[in-house]
């Protein structure tokens, strides 16, 4: 039986140019899950990512603490949404992501703020009435998680590894696992906002069909530096 474990990428460069490279934190977080993963996993891991460059530095920081010789295998079903676009369509200035930075660095509680941004944005993304408007629409991106998802599955379920890693983002997370549990786009949603970087979601292959195991988990980086514990 496969364990299958999804992992959200390190923190990337929230409110710069290119938010799609890892911080500081987001290396060392990347680190410690692969020191963790040396002391759970008894034999090299299936290997999988998105394409992104988190997603991919997350893999290879990780992987060089445990598994350095695996392969990573990639599959841009696994990449995130164009979230820039999303907050962009909602807000207009926010299409200069250092704005947003700006704001929410400067409002008295940074973290509610931003989930006030994100809420908005999101539920503008998922209504009907504008599905035109963004270069992947909701419904094309819950399909594209969910065809990599059942593909990831159906191959797992032919080579049987005991374990397989996938390196993604916490959308891609949270419509895996609403699809799972039958959740709507609204309380999807609200498991993206919860997902901390590097945390692991397991999941567990019954035939070809994916069973939720656990969801977040980041007691180790809890336990080892509550300090690089991060959401954004």
């Amino acid at each position: 039986m496969t364990t299958i474990y999804l992992i959200r990428h390190g923190q990337a460069s929230f409110g710069a140019a290119s938010y799609d490279q890892l911080s500081p934190n987001g290396e060392l977080q990347a680190k410690l899950l692969g020191r963790y993963f040396d002391e759970i996993l008894k034999e090299a891991p299936y290997v999988v990512a998105g394409s992104m460059q988190r997603h991919q530095q997350t893999a290879q920081l990780s992987l060089d603490e445990c598994f350095p010789e695996s392969e990573i295998l990639t599959d841009s079903a696994w990449n995130e949404f164009n979230h820039q676009q999303v907050f962009a369509r909602y807000e207009p200035r926010f299409n200069q992501p250092e704005l947003l930075k700006q704001d929410v660095s400067e409002h008295a509680n940074p973290r509610d703020y931003l989930s006030k941004i994100f809420s908005g944005a999101i539920a503008r993304w998922i209504c009907d009435d504008y599905h035109h408007e963004y270069d992947e629409s909701w419904p094309n991106f819950k399909s594209r998680v969910e065809t990599g998802l059942q593909n990831l599955c159906d191959q797992l379920a032919q080579t049987k590894p005991r374990y397989a890693i996938v390196y993604t983002s916490g959308g891609v997370i949270s419509v895996a696992v609403g699809k799972i549990l039958g959740l709507s786009p609204e309380k999807t949603f609200a498991l993206n906002w919860a997902i901390t970087n590097t945390s692991i979601t397991t999941l567990r292959l019954v035939g070809n069909e994916p069973q939720l195991l656990s969801l977040n988990e980041h007691h180790f980086i809890k336990a080892q530096r509550p300090d690089l514990l991060t959401w954004i």
